[in-house]
């Protein structure tokens, strides 16, 4: 699948929500991320992205606000076959842009993809170093005592 010059990137609405599931549910059924529900993807809907291409969804990112100066880049899936065309690099470019606007110096992301991030200007850091996100989110996951994902930072 190619993504043609209509690509563009914004604020997620409730007629997005099932594509986004697909989309983010699809990656969790591999343990690459956390599954979503419909009821937290509704309940958080303020705080997703899309990309898309005409009425189809090709992408879909969050972000949440853990601390006055830290942010998290959360569930970023890309569609089966429009991966490797710059679509999950503009999701995120967009959310440190909004990171920026609100005043927020740090994004934050919990990741397989070290490259990819790295590729967008993370760098990785110690979990440790994330008291807000530890104690706010990971206390309640199911990986907290093995979490093999990777804290990476973006400085704004």
């Amino acid at each position: 699948m190619s993504v043609s010059s209509a690509l563009a990137v914004r604020q997620a609405t409730m007629s997005d929500v099932d594509q986004m599931l697909e989309i983010i549910n699809h990656y969790a059924q591999q343990g690459l991320m956390l599954p979503r529900t419909k009821l937290s993807v509704c309940e958080h809907l303020q705080s997703f992205i899309v990309a898309h291409d005409g009425e189809k969804v090709v992408g879909v990112a969050g972000l949440h606000i853990l601390w006055e100066d830290l942010a998290e880049i959360r569930s970023l899936a890309i569609a089966e076959g429009t991966k490797g065309l710059g679509v999950g690099k503009q999701l995120v470019l967009y959310l440190v842009d909004q990171c920026r606007g609100l005043g927020i110096k740090r994004t934050l992301s919990l990741t397989y993809q070290k490259e990819f991030f790295e590729k967008c200007g993370f760098k990785v850091v110690a979990k440790e170093a994330l008291p807000q996100k530890v104690w706010k989110d990971c206390i309640n996951c199911s990986k907290l005592p093995m979490c093999d994902e990777i804290a990476m930072i973006r400085e704004i």
